[in-house]
């Protein structure tokens, strides 16, 4: 029986590419988000047995939604890549409510209240592996970005807390932290994608914006029997930005 992998906010970007990728490796994918049409799209595309939930991580109902239909359409949960996130500039004063709780509902509870529907499933999996996908700006500061950073900052604390708790139990707990990724989600915020494409890849060292392949087969490593003892660690693929800007050669 393969095993069996849950990925949210898998309709575009890094979410689409590890479904892919994983469903490569041999694994039976669950697609989640919210749009119906993206999930058909990539899910008609993975070749192997897959599976299509529309559900919101910020919604209280959502987690649970996402791990029944599992079950009841495979019978285990192997892998959970946390991908699903929402992601708005904003500073202290333009900062609102709404926005607040929509950041933390989805990016922080989201992964929390998806775990803990899983857990159970989990413990029973051979080899469990949970992938909570970060960002750099959980490291870094990059001015407008405080209320997603934070929310990332908190994953990366989540993970290695959930590492911890998890252990006795056999899941592993790791997290990546991708750089700035050519994916739709950059459009949310941003009128002008070539401007901001070319200020973003000029703060990477290795002088490009990443692919979501690039993410995809990090997650791979880290779902696989490669990674079985490693546990509790988050990677950084972000071109060396976590690095910081050079100084000028003046000093």
């Amino acid at each position: 029986m393969n095993r069996v992998a849950i990925v949210t906010g898998a309709g575009t970007g890094i979410g689409a590419a590890t479904a892919r990728r994983l469903a490569a490796d041999g694994l039976d994918i669950v697609v989640v988000g919210r749009r119906s049409t993206t999930l058909e799209e990539v899910a008609g595309g993975l070749g192997g047995r897959s599976l299509v939930v529309v559900a919101d991580l910020g919604d209280a109902a959502g987690p649970g939604t996402i791990v029944e239909r599992t079950l009841a359409e495979f019978g285990r949960i192997d892998v959970i890549v946390n991908n699903a996130a929402v992601v708005a500039e904003s500073t202290l004063d333009s900062v609102t409510r709404p926005a607040f709780d929509e950041h933390y509902a989805v990016n922080v509870g989201g992964p929390m209240f998806l775990l803990a529907q899983a857990h159970d499933a989990l413990r029973r999996a051979e080899d469990a592996s949970i992938i909570n996908i970060s960002s750099s700006v959980g490291s870094i500061i990059k001015p407008g970005t405080a209320l997603y950073g934070s929310t990332k900052a908190a994953l990366e604390y989540l993970t290695r807390a959930w590492a911890y708790e998890l252990a006795p139990d056999g899941i592993r707990v790791n997290a990546i932290a991708p750089g700035p990724v050519d994916t739709p989600i950059h459009a949310t915020y941003s009128d002008d994608l070539a401007s901001t494409y070319a200020d973003l890849a000029r703060r990477i060292p290795l002088n490009r914006m990443g692919q979501p392949e690039d993410v995809a087969g990090w997650v791979a490593f880290l779902a696989g029997p490669q990674s079985r003892w490693t546990t509790g660690t988050v990677i950084h693929v972000d071109g060396g930005q976590v690095l910081g800007l050079p100084e000028s050669a003046g000093g």
